[in-house]
């Protein structure tokens, strides 16, 4: 019998890791090993401790000391605070790969790693030893692998691809006309579904824009669910819950379920389902994916971070906000749904088409398309690139994986500077806050002009910043618990 000490979080904790390691320490149970759990917060867990700190960190030695295999369930987070400084991340990643050499057997199976905070100095080299102390790398696909590679530069031969659905198991078992029945929803209406945390990456708004868009808010025979909870209070993800309230309000067809499910719940709702929508801004690898090819139900997918490797037969991955009405709009052809034509304000009539009633006509028209009024995707727009939908997507992603800048913690080992250190921090914040919230507000313009141009392409339709700025807002990256399915 193998004794396994798991680190990562655990339920009751509302997180997506924590579901996934629940599962994880499940089957490893199973299998005859003895597993206990640690866990960075109040919990279900044998164990707790605060890992982000050194000293946090090295009280695991004598823990991991009494396993035969520690496996790490790793999201940044856990051990690295959003405003702790590059010595901060160097110290602490220097006390893991000190507590790692001294385990006997440590796999680290990573969630999410953020490349761009350590890949260079010395808290990149303190990142790369940490890695390089553990006996493996896990990750769930190999675009994970290949990134994380060429990040870090340990050998493809240490980094492994672990399916991210590998340990799950289903939960329900109705049938969809079942499911439908449990969750109070009609049994003949085409069903898409977005489930998961309430964020704006999860781009639930994109899914309301590009089911209207498609047509299928004109029919009566289409609907689309909205289904998930805010993980934390964050003032930017309470913004992104308004602005789905007042889209999914003004959209017929679309229903916003607001509120945390349980993990049966999760899978009846995927199965209620005919098409889960999931049109992620950006992620590593995604849950929802893996436990909707559970139940065999086809995915309209962004096509970002791994999901091109977790794709399957009945899935289709987009680059653009066009290329998923398009996919939508085909699921409603396929099932016979009828869509409506186009609708338009018709053209001055001549006798009084002066230059200021067609001007305003134009207007009039481009401020219904981007409001997603106009069921159909002009097929102009559906010509332009994939590829540069793509980089731009990607430019984007780029710029959003940056974190927020924030004070830093007003703490200090040396006796008596603590307190010190809080003093002059309320003195100053007054003047210190305006600035960082500048400097955060000019990274989330910049993300999106990424993400609202169309490369120089004249035919795009970029939407308003306006429209975008509640949802765009940018915010530090909460604490705990971490990144939902």
């Amino acid at each position: 019998m193998t004794r396994i000490l798991v680190i990562a979080p655990y339920p009751p904790v509302r997180d997506g890791i924590a579901a996934y390691t629940l599962q994880s320490v499940a089957r490893l149970r199973r299998a005859g090993n003895h597993v206990e759990v640690l866990s960075p917060y109040p919990s279900a867990a044998h164990h707790h401790l605060q890992l982000d700190s050194v000293r946090g960190v090295l009280e695991l030695l004598p823990l991991v000391r009494r396993f035969d295999k520690v496996l790490v369930q790793y999201h940044p987070d856990i051990f690295f605070p959003r405003s702790c400084s590059a010595l901060q991340r160097e110290r602490i990643a220097a006390a893991m790969a000190y507590v790692w050499r001294r385990a006997h057997d440590v796999e680290i199976r990573v969630h999410e790693a953020d490349y761009a905070r350590t890949h260079h100095g010395a808290a990149w080299l303190a990142t790369r030893s940490m890695w390089r102390a553990a006996s493996r790398i896990t990750v769930h696909t190999e675009t994970e692998r290949q990134a994380f590679h060429e990040a870090y530069g340990l050998p493809g031969a240490r980094i492994a691809v672990e399916s991210h659905g590998s340990d799950f198991a289903t939960r329900s078992t109705d049938s969809r006309e079942q499911a439908r029945e449990r969750l109070g929803l009609p049994r003949d209406a085409l069903m898409f579904l977005s489930i998961g945390f309430i964020q704006p990456h999860k781009g639930f708004d994109r899914a309301i824009r590009a089911f209207t868009a498609s047509g299928g808010a004109s029919s009566a025979h289409a609907r689309l669910d909205i289904v998930g909870s805010v993980r934390v209070e964050e003032p930017a993800y309470v913004a992104y819950l308004d602005e789905l309230r007042s889209l999914a309000a003004a959209t017929s067809g679309v229903q916003l379920h607001v509120g945390f499910i349980g993990d049966e719940e999760f899978d009846t709702w995927i199965v209620a389902a005919d098409c889960v929508v999931l049109p992620y801004r950006y992620i590593w690898s995604s849950s929802v994916f893996e436990r909707a090819a559970l139940y065999d139900r086809p995915v309209i997918a962004s096509r970002v971070g791994g999901l091109r490797d977790q794709a399957r037969g009945t899935t289709v991955l987009v680059d653009t906000d066009e290329e998923l009405a398009d996919a939508i709009r085909r699921v409603l052809l396929d099932r016979g749904v009828t869509l409506a034509p186009p609708q338009s304000a018709p053209w001055p009539e001549p006798a009084q088409a002066t230059r200021a009633t067609i001007e305003e006509a134009v207007r009039a028209r481009a401020a219904a398309e981007r409001r997603g009024t106009l069921p159909a995707v002009a097929a102009d727009a559906r010509m332009r690139s994939a590829s540069n939908g793509a980089a731009q997507a990607e430019a984007s992603s780029l710029v959003r994986r940056l974190p927020p800048l924030q004070l830093p913690a007003p703490v200090s080992p040396r006796p008596g500077a603590t307190p010190l250190k809080r003093l002059v921090q309320r003195l100053t914040r007054w003047e210190l806050d305006p600035i960082v919230q500048q400097l955060n507000d000019l990274q989330r313009l910049v993300a999106e002009t990424f993400e609202d141009q169309r490369s120089d392409d004249p035919r795009g339709r970029p939407e308003t910043a306006g429209k975008r700025r509640a949802s765009r807002q940018a915010a530090p990256k909460p604490r705990a618990p971490i990144q939902g399915p």
